[in-house]
């Protein structure tokens, strides 16, 4: 049995790489839609399989508090697991911000390559692109709802196979909302991977970053609270609670 500080750090370590790797890839590649996504679907698999048994790698509010609105976790187990991945994401931008320093990033002109300030860096910040506050809400109450009840269903399952590759399940279905996503909101579904870019990115984004921060916040709960609804109402396994009736007839 792991104590709560055991989980808690798993849990901040594993946003941690979460953040770093996933964002990281952003950063590098110009936001790639394909690689930027394999970054944060992989990164499932290698917390799923690191840290999963200690705390089950929510990595993620959102998660955190699907479990919660599905009855699997405490109001406080999910507010704590909350504060950990909040400071593991902080610490994956943090790294981001200082390899930025150190001149990670660039632009090639004329043949020389042009070093990037820190002002200049998004950090995988999430924005609204073209679309307006609604559009970008309902874009991320959609994905984060599908993320969600990927996971509270391959959780549950009764198949073994399923539930021993959980893991793969839920990358497979990060990879797949980043598909669709990193081109409209840049895809969030987990107010702590937003919340930390957007802090670090003010400058680069005018203030937008923080303005609009609010839709990664809220979108990614609302979804959450959907996708437990929809588990519970037609999905879950409802095992019959009615007393069976003996079959033994009784004394006369």
């Amino acid at each position: 049995m792991y104590s709560k500080s055991q989980k808690l750090a798993a849990e901040v370590f594993g946003t941690f790489v979460l953040v770093f790797f996933g964002c990281g890839t952003a950063m590098v590649t110009g936001a790639d839609v394909v690689a930027t996504s394999l970054a944060f679907g992989l990164s499932i698999i290698a917390a799923a399989y690191t840290i999963g048994p200690i705390s089950g790698a929510h990595l993620n509010p959102a998660v955190s508090f699907g479990l919660f609105f599905d009855g699997r976790i405490t109001l406080s187990e999910a507010l704590s697991y909350t504060v950990a991945q909040i400071i593991g994401a902080f610490l994956g931008t943090f790294c981001h911000f200082i390899l930025v320093l150190c001149g990670m990033l660039g632009t090639v002109e004329g043949g020389e390559i042009v070093k990037t300030t820190v002002s200049e860096v998004s950090f995988g910040a999430n924005g609204f692109g073209s679309l307006n506050f609604v559009g970008a809400l309902l874009t991320e109450i959609l994905l984060t709802f599908v993320f969600v009840l990927v996971i509270l269903c391959v959780t549950q399952s009764e198949n073994e196979s399923t539930s021993e590759h959980a893991g793969f399940f839920i990358a497979l279905a990060l990879t797949f909302v980043h598909l669709v996503g990193i081109g409209l909101t840049g895809t969030s579904v987990n107010p702590a991977r937003s919340l930390a870019p957007a802090v670090f990115a003010i400058g680069a984004t005018n203030g937008a970053s923080l303005t609009q921060l609010w839709v990664f916040i809220v979108g990614p709960i609302v979804g959450s609270f959907f996708a437990a609804l929809f588990n519970t109402m037609l999905i879950k396994n409802k095992k019959d609670n009615k007393p069976q009736k003996n079959s033994k007839k009784g004394k006369k």
